[in-house]
C-alpha cells in the first residue's frame, strides 16, 4: 500500500503485527518489505537521484543555505529549465540579471526615482529621476512641436527656419546680418553716397542726385528730380525731408524769394 494518497506511509497490515516466540510467514515479511521498497523509491533522495514525477506541494516555502549567485540559468540557489510562476510579490536583495526581454504588464514602482519627474540613464545606465521644467508632453528631435516654451539663455545655433512675428529686443547692429531689401522696408544697399538726395526707384534700389554746382537747387524735369542751376526770384523747388529709420522721407516745396 505504501503511502495513502495524502503523504501518509502505511504499512502492510498483513500479518501485522507479529507476535513474540511465532513464526513470521514469508508472504508477510515479503508484502513488508515490498510496501518499504515502494514507499523509499517513492520518495525524494536528498543526493538528487530522485525526478519527481508530479508537483511538490512546500506549504511552508523552501530554504536553501547556498549563497552563490547566479550568473546564467543553470547557477545559483534554485535553477529550472522551465519558467517560474509567482502568484505573490518577487522580493530580490541585489541585482536581477536578465537576458532576455522583461515584460511588465501591472504598475512599476521605482522607490529610488522622484515622483511625477522624467526618467533618464545615468552615465552606469542606471533609470535616474532629472528635474522637469514646464508643463505638457515629452519632446522628441525629430520635428517636436512645443506651444509656448520660455528659454533661457539659450543657444540656438544656426535654425533651419523661423518666424519672429511677435519677438521683441532684437539689436539691429549686432542681431541681423545681410543687406534688408526694398520689399522689407530696407534700401537693398550697404552704403548711402555721403551728401546726396535719395530718390525712390519701386522695387529696385534707390537711386541718388549729386549736389551738383554751388548754388543749385532740386528741381523737375518733368520724369525725375535732377540738381539744376539756381533759379532767379521766385524760384521754387522741393526737398527730402528725412522722417527717421522707421519712417519714409517726406517731399517739402520750397520757394526762393530775392530781394
Amino acid at each position: 500500500m505504501s503511502y495513502n494518497g495524502s503523504g501518509t506511509f502505511l504499512i502492510n497490515t498483513a500479518g501485522q503485527p507479529v507476535v513474540p516466540s511465532t513464526i513470521i510467514s514469508s508472504a508477510t515479511f515479503n508484502a513488508l518489505t515490498a510496501d518499504l521498497a515502494t514507499g523509499l523509491t517513492t520518495a525524494i533522495t536528498k543526493d538528487g537521484q530522485t525526478t519527481t514525477t508530479a508537483r511538490i506541494l512546500f506549504a511552508q516555502g523552501i530554504n536553501s543555505t547556498l549563497v552563490t549567485d547566479a550568473s546564467s540559468t543553470s547557477t545559483g540557489s534554485i535553477f529550472t529549465a522551465g519558467g517560474v510562476g509567482i502568484a505573490k510579490k518577487l522580493y530580490v536583495g541585489t541585482d536581477a540579471n536578465i537576458a532576455g526581454t522583461l515584460t511588465v504588464t501591472g504598475v512599476t514602482t521605482y522607490s529610488n526615482l522622484t515622483a511625477s519627474s522624467a526618467v533618464a540613464t545615468d552615465a552606469s545606465k542606471n533609470l535616474v529621476s532629472v528635474a522637469n521644467t514646464g508643463t505638457g508632453s515629452n519632446v522628441l528631435a525629430t520635428s517636436p512641436t512645443i506651444a509656448s516654451p520660455t528659454l533661457t539663455a539659450p543657444v540656438l545655433g544656426t535654425p533651419a527656419s523661423g518666424t519672429l512675428t511677435n519677438a521683441t529686443g532684437l539689436p539691429l547692429t549686432t542681431g541681423v546680418t545681410g543687406i534688408l531689401p526694398v520689399a522689407n522696408g530696407g534700401t537693398s544697399l550697404a552704403t548711402l553716397t555721403a551728401n546726396n538726395v535719395i530718390l525712390g526707384n519701386g522695387t529696385s534700389a534707390p537711386t541718388f542726385v549729386a549736389p551738383g554746382s554751388s548754388g543749385s537747387i532740386l528741381t523737375s524735369d518733368g520724369t525725375t528730380w535732377v540738381a539744376g542751376a539756381g533759379a532767379g526770384a521766385n524760384a521754387q523747388g522741393f526737398v527730402t525731408q528725412y522722417q527717421g529709420p522707421t519712417a519714409a522721407p517726406t517731399m517739402n516745396s520750397f520757394s526762393i524769394a530775392l530781394i
